[in-house]
């Protein structure tokens, strides 16, 4: 069986007008890391890769976005221990030293109050939010307020991308200076190369699109690009993938697609344990950090991480391998 553990921000502390993230400081990942080595063993994307036994209570560690506090903060914690862990990084933050909207949007938030930020987008776009996207925001961003839940589903899912780049890009670059917040915000290419040569590296998309709510066509884009930065950097294809955002839509009918463009494996949000990762390897369940033992809303509270937990079953779906036309 395999759990995942996903990670984003990991900072000495999180001051800011409005906070937008939840991450955690390095004091709390360390000792999140060693309450989580007493349900199993830490493995590895070559681990998986090669097969993880049923019986075997396996454990990785994951990062999205390839932040540069990870590598500062996280890494050196994780190599202490001896923890292999993947970092999955968006191509475009490198290859075209862009801010990733998804990051365009937690800066913004962090500086304009969620009231003022919507009355911006409200009066750029028509589109409001049925009942059911309503619940469907609240469910996803459960560690949100209701308002900021509805908030952060209408500019990831609601908002076209076209539309949303309108919106946000213009506010953006009114508050801040892209090249340099890409440069203070992501991993250098050394740091990468690092990663790629202890097996620690995985792709998160080019440009952080919803992949599952674009075109065929434009999904596999985005796939092909992302590949052709690990080639060029490093002479072979990335072999796993996290989708993101992580959501149902934002990973349904992309599993052939990621097998057609080199990818083995890629990592949802589902909140599941895998019984077994080569059964369903495009669709593998995810726990974020703080759901799992030692986060701030540990939901394991009362049981152990792998005695009857929740199963991975998106794959059971139409957005399954067997089930794609």
């Amino acid at each position: 069986m395999l759990a995942v553990g996903n990670f984003h921000y990991i900072r000495k502390d999180f001051k800011a007008a409005y906070p937008s993230i939840f991450g955690v400081t390095p004091g709390q990942f360390r000792n999140q890391l060693k309450e989580l080595a007493k349900y199993g063993k830490f493995v590895s994307q070559e681990d998986i890769l090669n097969g993880i036994p049923k019986d075997e209570k396996a454990i990785l560690i994951s990062f999205d976005d390839g932040l540069k506090e990870q590598f500062k903060l996280a890494k050196p914690i994780l190599d202490e221990m001896k923890i292999p862990f993947i970092c999955f990084v968006n191509t475009s933050n490198f290859a075209e030293q862009k801010v990733s909207l998804v990051h365009q949007i937690h800066l913004l938030r962090s500086k304009i109050a969620p009231a003022e930020l919507q009355k911006k987008i409200e009066k750029e776009s028509t589109i409001q939010l049925t009942d059911e996207e309503r619940n469907k925001a609240v469910n996803h961003y459960n560690y949100d307020e209701g308002e900021v839940a509805r908030l952060k589903y209408l500019l990831n899912f609601r908002l076209g991308i076209s539309e949303l780049k309108k919106i946000i890009n213009p506010l953006f670059e009114k508050y801040f200076d892209e090249y340099e917040t890409a440069t203070e915000l992501y991993m250098r290419e050394e740091q990468l190369a690092e990663l790629w040569e202890q097996g620690s590296l995985g792709s998160h998309g080019h440009r952080h699109d919803p992949l599952g709510m674009l075109s065929q066509k434009q999904a596999k884009y985005d796939l092909e690009k992302s590949q052709e930065f690990f080639v060029s950097r490093f002479g072979e294809k990335a072999k796993t993938f996290s989708y993101p955002y992580g959501s149902f839509d934002a990973c349904k009918n992309l599993s052939i697609t990621l097998a057609e463009t080199g990818f083995e494996l890629a990592f949802s949000m589902e909140r599941a344990v895998n019984i077994d990762p080569k059964e369903n390897p495009f669709l593998l369940g995810r726990y974020d950090c703080n759901d799992l033992p030692g986060g701030k809303a540990n939901i394991f509270q009362k049981e152990n991480l792998f005695e009857n937990p929740e199963y991975s079953k998106w794959h059971l779906y139409e957005n399954g391998t067997s089930n794609q036309q």
